[in-house]
């Protein structure tokens, strides 16, 4: 049998396999010509950089500021440190925050070595265990949100209750990942359905420039920083209010999408430096230019809430692209 007919007799016992290679292959490239051509483009134009990254592990608590973070789907994560994933309450489950007690802004919590640590004005520190498996869990609410948390036990609740010379007893509460989460469309449809988070107010991010601060401050008597706000992330490099209109984000491998502005409230006039609380300014000066969202008609807007389209790791001095197709 020559060289001709072994070739012949093995394209034939093979001639299925060949076809169906071809035929994949075939396909394949139909399938990469479809995308390219109906799929548009991604294009990032930069609109900022990232200024400071900022979490506040417990609802109303100190900011830490830290130079790097993960950015997970229910906020940003340092160590062992979740955004606002503390919560102090009263016995019966309500929160407690700074609009009703603004020293709060004034304690700090860490976590070191597998303890909670919590410091204050005039008080000494306590350290507890930062995982009490054993604690009961409690059912609370985050303004009409029911939610649940991990109670801290009572030495933390006592430490609490003297630092705020409450009448009333206190406690620290926990969130974890198995427990009850608000999930924020229930107050603003916007929100995807399937979106979580523990207990800030709205959403997982929120985002403002120090241009939008820098203009606050030229229409105020005393000036006021952004750590009055309290946001996840802060940029610069932009215009005032510009982050009003970036819908679609990306920083680093991070993608975040816009939802919704952040309504201001009452708790602006906390000053995070001393804890004492005005009434009065920043927020009225704020209503009077910032009535921007018809659907928050008595909120002023500064800042903006996002949820968290690809999770990842931010940096300091990372460039802040706007996403468009």
């Amino acid at each position: 049998m020559d060289f001709k007919e072994v070739f012949v007799k093995i394209f034939d016992q093979n001639r299925e396999i060949a076809l169906c290679a071809a035929g994949t292959a075939v396909a394949l490239l139909g399938l990469g010509l479809v995308y390219k051509y109906t799929c548009p483009e991604k294009k990032l134009t930069q609109v900022g950089v990232v200024t400071q990254l900022l979490v506040h592990p417990m609802k109303s608590g100190k900011a830490v500021s830290v130079e790097t973070a993960e950015c997970l789907r229910m906020g940003l994560k340092y160590g062992e440190l979740r955004d606002r994933h503390w919560l102090v309450i009263t016995e019966d489950g309500r929160m407690v925050t700074g609009r009703q007690q603004p020293r709060l802004v004034l304690v700090s919590l860490t976590c070191e070595g597998g303890q909670l640590c919590l410091s204050g004005p005039q008080m000494e520190e306590l350290r507890v265990p930062l995982h009490q498996p054993n604690n009961a869990v409690v059912d609370c609410r985050v303004f009409s949100v029911d939610v649940q948390g991990r109670d801290c036990g009572d030495d933390v609740s006592n430490w609490l209750t003297r630092y705020l010379e409450s009448d009333s007893t206190v406690r620290l509460v926990h969130f974890e990942p198995h427990l009850k989460a608000q999930r924020p469309s229930e107050k603003e449809p916007l929100f995807p359905k399937d979106e979580k988070v523990a207990y800030p107010d709205a959403a997982p991010i929120m985002l403002m420039s120090e241009a939008s601060v820098r203009d606050l401050n030229t229409r105020l008597d005393k000036d006021v920083t952004v750590l009055q706000f309290r946001p996840s992330i802060v940029v610069s490099d932009c215009e005032a209010f510009t982050e009003d209109t970036w819908d679609h984000i990306q920083i680093g491998q991070v993608e975040l999408k816009r939802v919704i502005g952040c309504g201001r409230c009452l708790f602006t006039t906390v000053d995070p430096e001393t804890g004492t609380i005005t009434r009065k300014e920043p927020l009225d000066t704020l209503k009077t230019y910032r009535l921007t969202d018809p659907k928050q008609k008595t909120a002023p807007i500064l800042g903006q809430y996002y949820t968290v389209k690809k999770t990842g790791v931010l940096h300091v001095g990372e460039p802040v692209c706007k996403i468009t197709y």
